[in-house]
């Protein structure tokens, strides 16, 4: 979605330094408008979460948006209920519909336009499971290479701690449970060793990126660009790799994708200065 800040009255208070949980919390609103116990068992949930809201994307002038500003705003939905009810909210006359009245953190926002094709943005999009898979599967043999991009920071809960470093293992190992935990048809967990002991991160351009939590903490995360090449050529396996790069556009990864971070896609090619 496209979203402009309406004029309010000044505040004191300081606006968030990240938009992520305001983002969450209007999408929990939008559900627990239409359907309240699909919007408690979102909220209670504390595993998986079948959706993704993304930060708010845009130039801010001393942490606060600007009313002559445009801003994006990215929610995906796992779930056929879910995804439903958030198509329907954006229909003319919706909650999240392009003219409608929002409020992130309290401030007021209006939709510009809400965008489902990606000829009309990059980050847009609409698929089913079985999409994500049938153009490797039916069409040529997959490369042994592909590149993920990480638009926003992204890191891992690993034995007690967070790894804010895209390694193979743990970006595919993050994208198959999601893709188990939603798909009707589940990918076999050995996707997992095939990404540890066969796929290696070949090119690089990432920085780190702190993400503020609450009470002051912080969270580190990884941003740029990754490409990952097999040593070992499998089609069934790289099929299934690149089946889930291709569903991290709307699954998310890592740790805290509900709020933000994690947001990531599958580019055709990296970019000539990832080296």
């Amino acid at each position: 979605m496209i979203v402009r800040p309406l004029p309010a009255a000044a505040e004191e208070r300081p606006l968030p330094e990240w938009w992520g949980r305001a983002a969450q919390a209007l999408l929990l609103d939008v559900v627990r408008r239409s359907d309240e116990r699909l919007a408690a068992e979102l909220h209670d949930d504390n595993g998986l979460r079948p959706y993704t809201a993304s930060n708010l994307l845009g130039h801010f002038e001393a942490r606060r948006p600007q009313p002559e500003q445009t801003y994006t705003l990215r929610f995906t939905a796992l779930t056929a209920p879910l995804a439903g009810l958030l198509l329907a909210a954006a229909q003319p006359g919706g909650p999240l519909a392009a003219g409608a009245q929002v409020e992130l953190d309290y401030l007021p926002f209006r939709i510009e336009a809400a965008h489902f094709d990606p000829v009309a943005h990059p980050w847009a999009a609409t698929a089913r499971y079985d999409d994500f898979s049938a153009g490797h599967l039916l069409g040529s043999a997959p490369p042994r290479r592909l590149t993920l991009h990480f638009a926003s920071p992204t890191t891992f809960h690993v034995d007690g701690r967070h790894l804010p470093l895209p390694l193979p293992e743990q970006v595919f190992t993050s994208l198959l449970e999601r893709w188990n935990a939603f798909s009707p048809l589940a990918l076999p967990a050995e996707t997992r060793r095939f990404a540890a002991e066969c796929l290696h991160l070949s090119r690089f351009r990432l920085n780190s990126v702190p993400v503020p939590l609450k009470q002051g903490g912080l969270r580190i995360g990884a941003v740029g660009e990754a490409t990952y090449t097999a040593s070992h050529y499998d089609r069934f396996w790289l099929t299934a790799l690149y089946t889930l790069a291709e569903f991290a556009l709307f699954s998310g990864l890592g740790s805290g994708a509900a709020y933000g971070l994690g947001q990531a896609r599958r580019l055709a090619s990296p970019s000539r200065t990832s080296d």
